[in-house]
């Protein structure tokens, strides 16, 4: 696996990019060489930061944790790595390399996902601002909500984003 570690306004140490090096080597069981992983390290609110994302195969693996110490914020992110894909190991398995799931002494059973349960719903496509939309979510206290821009005529989506801001998203 290739491994790209980078720090937000911070510079990581020697001993830390060996940690994270060591730690991911045990994802080359479902990946092989093939796969791509971006690990970035961030300080912020008295929390150390570690965001990991692994790309492979047209899949993007992602997991984003926070704790007291870089060290327990990576296992975190790790374990949540692991068990998005114990989840999900099914349909994984098509895209994974032939044998990654074969259980490991010490690994426990997860209960993995069903048939994904699908409810559909439509709404009104009713042109709308930005600020428009973003007022429309927070009366409907949902975490995102789809719109027709009417600048662009377009579909977007805005969304509240963990730090409390608002984002967005929308075609070219």
């Amino acid at each position: 696996m290739k491994i790209t570690i980078s720090g937000k306004q911070m510079t990581v140490r020697t001993s830390l990019k060996e940690l994270t090096e060591k730690k991911l080597a045990k994802f080359d069981r479902y990946f092989g060489n093939e796969a791509e992983a971006t690990v970035a390290y961030s300080c912020r609110h008295d929390l150390q930061y570690v965001e990991i994302t692994i790309y492979y195969g047209g899949t993007i693996f992602r997991a984003e944790e926070g704790a007291d110490t870089f060290q327990t914020a990576i296992d975190r992110a790790l374990e949540a790595l692991e068990r998005q894909m114990r989840k999900n190991k099914t349909r994984l398995e098509k895209k994974l390399r032939s044998g990654a799931f074969d259980p490991l002494p010490g690994d426990m059973e997860e209960e993995e996902e069903g048939e994904f349960q699908i409810r559909t719903k439509y709404i009104p496509y009713k042109p709308m601002s930005v600020e428009e939309a973003i007022l429309q979510m927070n009366l409907l206290e949902h975490q995102f909500f789809v719109f027709r821009d009417a600048d662009t005529d377009k579909p977007a989506v805005v969304y509240r984003r963990k730090d409390g801001n608002y984002g967005l998203i929308t075609e070219e």
